[in-house]
């Protein structure tokens, strides 16, 4: 079927402006799919929100990609890759003759061109940047091109996530030609090679891709999908209902049995590597005395959480390697027990008994969870253990800009983490060259020279068996030193109308749209 043009699209946009409750019943080609915050950005260098990923892996694609249903590894815009017996030297094989949604061509100096300016500072495009998540390949030294189809990266020293970070939205390719001819707004015209190409996008209100008829691959389904921000989860559950919208992501826990027994709707669940934490600004007091941040974990009840707001949707976090990553996760290492009397014991220990405490909270965000309640539990019971917190609450994206920057004005703050590696999350987040000023996640400014070593050791190292032992080690360390408060690992879900087929949650905390129906 021949795809419509973009006046049809926008047409039908005026009419969904007024009619929200029939539209997605009336077109069969078009998927409404609810999201839980404005995009930050559809720059794949730029994003680091799940939210922003479920779109971007949409429009663009990298050299590898997570195989349907696993964190496994397969050829994407590389048909073939070898790597040196040193794990210095990783070769690439490309696709050919395949085209960005700009016209222009995909080859070896589009890839050489999209990590250079992530990782160059003197590129005429890096002042787009710096590019928060340009950590995943900092082990790169040099990107040769010995022809269109060839690109080789020569790293420093073995760096064994790199093919899995190569798999993450960061390693999205991005067309060379829209990025010059965009410059710094290339996020608000993004230019991939994926199955969906952009058509619009309007604040607060929509993103638009539609059906990429040039797409190497097989032609998606859809013709178009709308990817819409309904931040409030009390409307995106009435638009699911009524018929708004086709699908949502991020179910709150009290409506999952809502789904789960109407015939109307599906209900996906699936199990994947995810963190939600309180992250303490260990530059501060009282989080400046390790009592006071252990004494945060036995003071808050993260069975009550799990149980009674996230309603079993997630499991009580241990640290910051989830189990999802049984190969590197340490058994060793439990949760912290809830024993209020312990954490008031420490408190007074340490000279902290009514310390005002400054609490970051969003008010919704990939990943969050249910924030606020979670954040009002955690508020009641240290405020039960000697600690009086003050909750300030955040929009999504307001919220990213001020705690990414660093915990200047607040002593605690809520975040989570999808990860696809047990490298990403201790590495960006804990280790002392990822503080803010460096260009890293580590907004609590947590140090620790022994967690720095192990941390470097197990990037290099190409021995599995070594790097699961030395990240044991890093869970140990962090669950003493307890820079977070340590609370839940969540089981993803999304819901979808009965008419939609081939809808699937991945591991990875991304949704792939190329195979999906709508009946």
């Amino acid at each position: 079927m021949r795809m419509r043009s973009c006046s049809w699209v926008a047409s039908i946009l005026l009419l969904f402006a007024f009619s929200t409750s029939t539209w997605a019943v009336k077109y069969s080609d078009v998927l409404l799919l609810g999201q839980v915050a404005e995009p930050q950005s559809l720059d794949p260098q730029v994003a680091t929100a799940a939210n922003d990923s479920r779109i971007l892996v949409n429009i663009y694609e990298g050299l590898v990609r997570n195989g349907d249903g696993s964190l496994s590894l397969e050829p994407s815009l590389a048909q073939s890759w070898t790597v040196s017996d040193d794990g210095k030297i990783y070769t690439f094989k490309l696709r050919e003759n395949v085209k960005f949604h700009d016209g222009s061509d995909f080859n070896a100096q589009a890839v050489k061109f999209t990590f250079e300016r992530m990782l160059d500072n003197t590129h005429p495009y890096y002042h787009t940047g710096p590019f928060p998540l340009s950590f995943f390949f900092s082990a790169i030294d040099k990107i040769e091109t010995p022809d269109n189809q060839t690109v080789v990266f020569k790293l420093k020293e073995p760096f064994a996530p790199f093919l899995s970070n190569l798999a993450t939205p960061a390693g999205l390719i991005v067309s060379p030609s829209a990025v010059k001819q965009y410059d710094k707004n290339f996020s608000r015209h993004p230019s991939g090679t994926g199955p969906f190409k952009f058509t619009e996008w309007i604040a607060n209100q929509r993103v638009v891709v539609a059906a990429n008829e040039n797409y190497w691959d097989t032609r998606p389904s859809l013709n178009y999908v709308v990817f819409r921000p309904i931040t409030d989860a009390n409307t995106r559950i009435a638009e699911m209902l009524s018929g708004g919208i086709d699908a949502m992501v991020e179910v709150p826990a009290d409506n999952v049995p809502l789904f789960a027994g109407d015939k109307r709707f599906r209900l996906y669940e699936a199990t994947g590597p995810h963190v939600w934490y309180g992250m303490l600004n260990t530059s501060l007091p009282p989080f400046d005395d390790v009592r006071v941040r252990q004494a945060v974990n036995f003071a808050v009840n993260k069975d009550n959480i799990v149980k009674y707001i996230l309603q079993g949707s997630a499991d009580v976090s241990e640290g910051p390697i989830p189990s999802a990553f049984d190969w590197a996760f340490d058994e060793e290492t439990t949760a912290y027990p809830y024993d209020p009397e312990k954490a008031r014991a420490l408190i007074k220990a340490a000279g902290a008994e009514g310390q005002k405490i400054v609490f970051y909270v969003t008010e919704g965000g990939s990943g969050m969870l249910d924030p606020i309640p979670m954040a009002t539990a955690i508020q009641a019971d240290l405020k039960a253990v000697g600690l009086v917190v003050e909750i300030q609450t955040f929009e999504w994206n307001t919220y990213l800009s001020k705690v990414n920057s660093g915990l200047q004005q607040a002593h605690m703050a809520e975040m989570a983490w999808m990860t696809n590696d047990p490298d990403t999350l201790p590495f960006l987040t804990l280790h002392s060259g990822s503080w803010p000023d460096k260009g890293g996640f580590n907004s609590g400014y947590y140090s620790n020279k022994e967690l720095d070593a192990l941390l470097d050791k197990a990037r290099v190292s190409n021995d599995l068996a070594e790097r699961a032992q030395l990240y044991r080690q890093v869970q140990k360390i962090v669950h003493r030193d307890a820079p977070w408060l340590f609370v839940a690992n969540w089981k993803q879900n999304a819901v979808a109308s009965e008419r939609i087929s081939h809808f699937k949650l991945q591991p990875n905390f991304n949704l792939l749209l190329k195979d999906v129906r709508k009946d």
